[in-house]
């Protein structure tokens, strides 16, 4: 399997998943305040959203890769 068709199945595995969940969330840890012994952190919770636009195009991208992006040796 050449590097094309490995970019291709890639954009096209993340354009559906992106399609389903509609984005993705991670935990940001920040460091509040450190008092002698005693540390404060703040744990926040982002959301990214991934816009319908992106999936439907990384799906299109991705299929036209895997038909067309042949390498000629």
């Amino acid at each position: 399997m050449n590097i094309i068709k490995m970019a291709a199945i890639v954009l096209i595995v993340a354009g559906v998943l992106g399609l389903v969940y509609g984005g993705f969330s991670y935990t940001k840890e920040t460091h509040g305040a450190k008092l002698g012994a005693i540390e404060l952190t703040v744990k926040d919770k982002q959301k990214v959203n991934v816009p319908v636009w992106a999936g439907v195009g990384a799906i299109a991208i991705g299929s036209v890769l895997l038909l067309f992006g042949r390498v000629n040796p």
